[in-house]
């Protein structure tokens, strides 16, 4: 196979809003501990050719990410812009770049230059192709992530930085971290791409620091000790899934990243000692649309007695605008206009998706723009055909969460399954666990 790498510096100025963690919180950055990077492995193999670009960002939209594949691939001589699958690592450490309502004020000319950057980008890499090798290896990880939905979130420090530190529901995480490993014709490390499915939130909402968090400084451990290597995170299921350390005064955090990204690293160093050769003798690729279907019931009436209940909440005597009640209810008052808008325009309005795979030789990245849950991919990996299945979310976009069927009917009305899908402009989902996996075996399917 033919192998080429790239990479951009795709740091913000300083001062622009960070992305997450709470509407309207004006994190505005104060500095840069480490410089946020995009990357990009180029492929080829068996006469075809597949791109992936990795940025080291919160989530970009669907639109930037169709335009930006569209204009590479007119540049590509033999890329098909299907093949082209564009990631994010889901940093809250970085700039607001993807339209999330009160989320992160978006920079206009900083999302205005992305593009541009992210295609030359792309076009450089298959300047630099050359001869490689592919390799596949696991380890365990079993220490960095929790399930914040059936364990208890954000232990204190002195527990989680323990080297014994484990999750009291390993089962509910991804306890494997998946390395594919690029090495040259003279035997040295030419990339390598970790798949592992966890929040990036070591560093919450008491830090202003311009960042990766703790993935993006374990890769640039590891390019260290591999010179020339690009190092990519490819983030798997983690919508269920915190960091062990979450929400913790800056100082805290801060001293934790380093100790969290060390233990990344080494997990990651295992795999790739661990790695056997996965021979690639073709490429493909496979990308397709997917039609959800919108909550039962989700219509005009139940929009008018969510937009009351905010109206009631904001118009409460003393209201204050840094009570936390209030802003929720601004957010939510104005996801409520924007599907209302929606739903006007097309009274069977279903929201559309991208969903993508690539295929190298026996390993499969299958992509989709969610926070998917560990439940959906264990059910995709469980039933797929390919050797080697990497689960990769946040991918040709972002609209929100995917959870399981359990935990949208145990919290049914809540942040998770309805809120979330409205901050995007979406109406809640009646069965993202059921579509999403089969949307995404059907992939598996066409490119066995």
């Amino acid at each position: 196979m033919q192998l080429g790498t790239s990479r951009v510096d795709i740091t913000p100025r300083v001062g622009v809003e960070l992305a997450g963690f709470g509407p309207y919180l004006h994190r505005y950055s104060v500095g840069v501990r480490s410089p946020l990077m995009a990357k990009a492995l180029a492929f080829e193999a068996g006469g075809q050719r597949a791109l992936l670009i990795n940025c080291e960002l919160i989530g970009l939209g669907a639109e930037m990410c169709s335009e930006v594949a569209a204009r590479i691939a007119e540049q590509v001589a033999g890329l098909d812009a299907g093949a082209i699958l564009i990631t994010c690592t889901h940093t809250h450490s970085g700039p607001a770049s993807t339209p999330m309502t009160g989320w992160g004020e978006i920079d206009p000319i900083y999302l205005e230059l992305l593009p541009d950057k992210l295609v030359k980008l792309g076009c450089a890499a298959f300047e630099n192709l050359e001869e490689a090798s592919m390799s596949y290896g696991e380890a365990r990880c079993d220490n960095i992530g929790l399930n914040r939905e059936r364990e208890q979130d954000a232990p204190p420090l002195e527990v989680v930085l323990d080297p014994a530190w484990r999750s009291q529901a390993p089962e509910h995480t991804d306890t494997v971290v998946r390395v594919l490993k690029f090495t040259r014709a003279d035997g040295s490390v030419a990339a390598f791409a970790a798949n592992f499915g966890c929040h990036p939130v070591v560093c919450c909402q008491e830090t202003r620091y311009l960042h990766g968090d703790f993935p993006a400084i374990a890769m640039v451990a590891l390019e260290q000790e591999f010179p020339g290597a690009a190092g990519i995170f490819l983030q798997g299921a983690q919508g269920d899934i915190n960091s062990c350390v979450v929400h913790k005064p800056e100082e805290e955090a801060l001293r934790a990243l380093d100790v969290i990204a060390a233990r990344f690293a080494a997990s990651i160093r295992a795999a790739m000692a661990a790695a056997k050769p996965a021979p690639v003798d073709r490429v493909a690729f496979c990308r397709k649309t997917l039609s959800l279907t919108p909550r039962a019931g989700f219509g005009p009436a139940t929009l008018d007695g969510l937009e009351a209940e905010q109206l009631a909440v904001l118009r409460r005597p003393g209201m204050r605008d840094d009570d936390h009640a209030g802003r929720m209810a601004m957010v939510t008052w104005n996801a409520v206009r924007d599907i209302r808008a929606k739903l006007a325009a097309d009274p069977g309005y279903r929201t559309r998706v991208p969903v993508a795979g690539i295929r190298l030789g026996g390993v499969e990245l299958l992509g989709a723009p969610f926070e998917i849950m560990q439940m959906i991919k264990n059910e995709v990996v469980a039933g797929a055909r390919a050797e080697h299945v990497l689960v990769l979310g946040f991918a040709c976009g972002y609209f929100g969460y995917a959870p399981d069927r359990e935990i949208a009917e145990r919290k049914r009305g809540s942040y998770t399954t309805d809120v979330v899908p409205m901050f995007f402009g979406e109406p809640p989902f009646e069965d993202i666990h059921g579509e999403l996996a089969a949307g995404l075996l059907e992939i598996d399917g066409e490119l066995a």
